[in-house]
């Protein structure tokens, strides 16, 4: 059983950075795709980045260019790092993680086999 527990969220003002984290554990697959999401109040969840076993990264438009996934390996921890943020980019972020894939691909909400509780992140205009 798989259990992913995500931290870091908070208030930020809008420009401001922000780093989640989310440590994993159980997580015995060799291969998998990790994935960070986000709902914000009234929308639906979206894909926001993912990073596979070997490091590859993709990213969603609304994250390309301001924010970064990475993940070490030897903490079952992944990261997204938030730069540049915009009062759109609050909500409410999940990890999420699909089991025994080589590649993200397109980072899919119904691909993922388990979820973290959350992170709310806040950014103020």
């Amino acid at each position: 059983q798989v259990q992913l527990v995500e931290s870091g969220g908070g208030s930020v003002q809008a420009g401001g950075s922000l780093r989640l984290s989310c440590a994993a554990s159980g997580l015995t697959a060799s291969s998998y795709c990790m994935g960070w999401f986000r709902q914000a109040p009234g929308k639906e969840r979206e894909g926001v980045a993912g990073i596979d076993r070997a490091g590859r990264t993709s990213y969603t438009d609304s994250a390309e260019g301001r924010f970064t996934i990475s993940q070490d390996n030897a903490k079952n921890t992944l990261y997204l790092e938030m730069n540049s943020v915009k009062p759109e980019d609050t909500a409410m972020y999940y990890c999420a993680v699909e089991l025994w894939t080589l590649s993200c691909g397109r980072l899919g909400q119904e691909k993922m086999d388990y979820w973290g509780k959350g992170t709310l992140v806040t950014i103020s205009s």
